[in-house]
């Protein structure tokens, strides 16, 4: 056995792909709903902003340009109510992957260290963990965790996988209880603006986080409210000595967003009609499929915001996979986010529209 094989898990999608050939034979051609990643235009805005900043022959700065700073703290003032945040409480990052990956090596956490996150999660909150090799920790509520030894806790709302979103009053409990021991607490709300029955608070809210940033970081990602996935465009906010720390680490690793998507990040930033078109795309999709998928016997759990539908037909959940694949449809079974997910799917609601409506008439047949 490998040292890598020996300390990450298997890579999750690798064993979706016997399920992703049989879905890809059906005649009319497969509706990939597993993998929740854009498949809508790129705003001209934002494609113009990049074309502009093309000729970039020089390096860029890891902390990003002023007017992207400037982006940063002025969406999150608008965003998420933090309002005075300056530029040393942002730093921008190559996608919100690479951040959960490697944050905690990045913070210097190792043997004896723990790493906290939901216990139904993105799968990459764990492998951090054992890249750094710190110990990952599963919770259902945070404040009953037992603190010793415990340096990072992920909060994660809305949740990828089952769309939850937590209260003011669940993340401000959440945020006391870490203050009181000392635990840094990273917040990976990168569907914040894809609320559908709940309007996803952040915890840099005031009425979260009474007005201060100390132990409090925000992963944010233009990933799915831009289209962006393909630009990898994250960022971090929150407080200024973690990101400090952060941003040394990362100028000497050189990890530098390029100068156009930097540019690109700012027209995005600056621009909300586009967030509103394609949220009114997303939720066409979403109560499509919804109605499909429960008129076909599922069940939809949570799934109150993010762009996923947690659904059961309370049977283990690579028969669900199995099932849907023979009708050329594919979701990512639910044991990807741990054990509890094990009778659920995730339908991913990001397919074009043609593809949706093919999902549809094939769950009615």
């Amino acid at each position: 056995m490998s040292a890598v094989s020996s300390r990450l898990p298997v890579f999750p999608w690798d064993r979706l792909e016997p399920y992703k050939a049989t879905a890809a034979a059906h005649p009319d051609g497969i509706v990939d709903l597993s993998v929740g990643t854009p498949v809508d235009p790129v705003p001209a805005v934002i494609q113009r902003a990049l074309a502009d900043a093309a000729d970039s022959p020089g390096y860029p700065t890891v902390w990003g340009t002023a007017a992207l700073r400037d982006a940063l703290t002025g969406w999150a003032g608008a965003r998420l109510g933090a309002r005075d945040l300056e530029h040393v409480n942002v730093l921008p990052v190559v996608g919100s992957k690479e951040l959960v990956a490697w944050l905690p090596t990045q913070l210097g956490l190792g043997a004896g260290d723990k790493v906290a996150y939901p216990r139904l999660a993105y799968p990459t909150y764990e492998v951090g963990a054992r890249l750094a090799g710190a110990e990952p920790v599963v919770y259902d509520d945070p404040t009953e965790l037992d603190p010793a030894g415990l340096r990072l806790l992920w909060l994660n709302s809305p949740s990828n996988p089952t769309g939850r979103v937590l209260s003011k009053e669940e993340l401000r409990r959440a945020v006391a209880w870490a203050r009181s021991h000392g635990i840094l607490v990273v917040s990976d709300e990168c569907y914040l603006e894809l609320g559908w029955e709940a309007e996803p608070v952040s915890v840099l809210h005031p009425d979260v986080c009474g007005g201060s940033y100390e132990g409090l970081v925000a992963v944010h990602s233009l990933s799915k409210r831009s289209n962006l996935a393909g630009y990898r465009s994250a960022f971090l906010a929150g407080d200024a000595a973690v990101l400090g720390e952060l941003l040394q680490i990362r100028k000497h690793g050189g990890m530098m967003i390029p100068a156009p998507v930097q540019a690109a990040t700012v027209a995005a930033l600056g621009d909300t009609a586009h967030v509103a078109e394609q949220r009114a795309r997303y939720a066409r999709r979403r109560a499509a499929l919804r109605t499909a998928f429960e008129g076909a016997g599922f069940r939809i759990e949570h799934s109150e915001a993010s762009l996923y539908l947690w659904a059961t037909r309370d049977e283990p959940c690579w028969d669900t996979v199995g099932d849907l694949s023979k009708r050329g449809i594919l979701v990512a079974p639910g044991d990807f986010y741990g054990e509890a997910g094990g009778r659920f799917v995730r339908i991913a609601f990001t397919a074009t529209d043609e593809r949706v409506e093919a999902a549809v008439r094939r769950l009615a047949e």
